[in-house]
């Protein structure tokens, strides 16, 4: 049982230190809404989460001024829209596309995720239509988000799936090439993707959960810097090892995650739903002391992208998940370290530096929660160099039983070194070069499957 006077160890993380729940996901199965017809469908869509999440925004309100912490951002997730759909062509998706924004604006969510699809082990006809409406749909609408799982450790890559995805995010960046390719923002390709991911663009309420629950998503990089500078400062440096670090992260990331399980436990019993997880990832913000970037900086790598970068990141992932996992039995989700380029001002820096280039980050994604995200590339790069791009970073996620994914952002009419503004959460960041463009098309062309590692037999 959590008692609210462990929360009261927090107020200086809350006030000074940028703590916060970063997301409360409500997860809603739409499997039970799928009709004959389109309308039919949107209407029985909008109906269950209008009945279900009509309370969401002002329970996450009232519990965050009851304990002080702010929840920043209020969220639904969906069952992976191809499976609700499923028969319908490419028009019939983009119009549930609507359906879901128009149903996430009446709830006053931030987000919906969801749009989703699962094609690791092949490609039926509607999952087809269902990439091919990705680009209508993502730049028509406000709140939705979408993601596409290519692979898993146990099955392998889907290649076709990934020759399609790097054409649909060049489509997604062209249309909406007024806002500098934003739709593109929007979509993330995965391998190895959670079910209940509370954190957009990927967030999905996967097969096999409640009906509906709670999902929370607790993010404090300001916390663990703020905790290993005070560590550093009051230590003899000949007393401190990087052991000591780590064991502090641990430490900070079981505050943490308590504070974010009371919120999300909270929530669910006042809406009289199940609790899901509390997913602790370090996700940072564009806000100054809100970074992964300055918490490598902090432990001894002047430049973000010099080497030792790499290893620290590895620490910090694996020390957060020991924190997290001894505050709590229900840690799911990703729980470790993101590397936004475009939501960490220190990352979005070591770019526009030229200290960090996708080379490293890659090698970092190895190591970190997620993988190549936000990433602002030219607008030039052609499809089949984005597509061999997302085919490293699966490949990363297969070969180590990670979860990976990919959100890059090929921005219209701009070239490596010009700056890119999303806004709000989602950031500013020079765009990164990326280097051997076309170079890889006769790879890509092969499409098929890369077959799974000879681990993932383990029965």
């Amino acid at each position: 049982m959590i008692q609210s006077d462990e929360i009261l160890n927090t107020v200086d993380m809350i006030q000074k230190e940028n703590l916060d729940v970063r997301a409360v996901t409500m997860g809603i199965s739409l499997l039970d809404c799928h009709r004959e017809d389109v309308a039919a469908t949107c209407r029985a869509i909008q109906k269950k989460i209008r009945r279900h999440a009509e309370k969401l925004v002002s329970t996450c309100d009232a519990i965050s001024s009851e304990y002080a912490i702010p929840v920043v951002n209020k969220r639904i997730a969906v069952t992976p829209i191809s499976h609700v759909g499923a028969g319908f062509d490419s028009a019939g998706f983009v119009d549930i596309a609507i359906a879901l924004d128009e149903s996430a604006a009446e709830a006053g969510v931030d987000f919906l995720g969801g749009f989703s699809a699962d094609v690791a082990n092949g490609i039926t006809r509607w999952d087809r239509d269902f990439i091919a409406s990705i680009p209508a749909a993502l730049s028509r609408t406000k709140k939705v988000c979408a993601s596409i799982n290519v692979g898993t450790t146990r099955g392998g890559i889907n290649m076709d799936a990934i020759v399609l995805l790097g054409r649909t995010i060049k489509d997604l960046a062209e249309l909406s090439a007024d806002t500098g390719g934003f739709a593109a923002a929007k979509f993330v390709v995965f391998t190895n993707q959670p079910g209940d991911n509370p954190f957009m663009a990927g967030a999905v309420h996967g097969l096999g959960q409640h009906e509906v629950m709670i999902n929370v998503g607790v993010s404090g990089p300001g916390v663990i810097a703020r905790a290993l500078k005070r560590k550093i400062d009051g230590t003899d440096k000949k007393d401190l090892g990087l052991q000591d670090l780590a064991d502090e992260i641990k430490r900070t990331s079981f505050r943490v995650t308590r504070c974010g399980e009371l919120i999300g436990r909270q929530v669910a019993r006042t809406l009289g739903v199940p609790f899901g997880v509390v997913d602790l990832s370090l996700a940072p913000t564009p806000n100054v002391g809100d970074s992964v970037g300055e918490i490598i900086q902090i432990m001894g790598v002047d430049a973000v992208g010099a080497p030792g970068s790499t290893a620290i990141v590895a620490m910090l992932n694996d020390a957060v998940k020991k924190g997290g996992t001894f505050a709590s039995q229900s840690v799911g989700g990703l729980s470790g370290a993101f590397i936004p380029v475009c939501e960490d001002q220190t990352l979005a820096n070591a770019v526009r530096d030229d200290n960090l280039v996708i080379e490293k980050l890659e090698a970092m994604t190895s190591v970190c929660s997620v993988g190549l995200d936000m990433v602002a590339i030219p607008g030039s790069v052609d499809a089949a160099t984005i597509s061999a791009i997302i085919a490293d970073e699966m490949a990363i996620g297969m070969i180590n039983n990670k979860t990976t994914a990919v959100r890059l952002i090929p921005v219209p009419g701009k070239e490596a070194g010009e700056m890119v503004s999303f806004g709000g959460l989602f950031g500013e960041s020079a765009i990164a070069p990326v280097r051997n463009v076309g170079k890889s098309s006769r790879f890509v062309e092969f499409g098929g499957k890369i077959p799974a590692p000879i681990h993932s037999l383990r029965n």
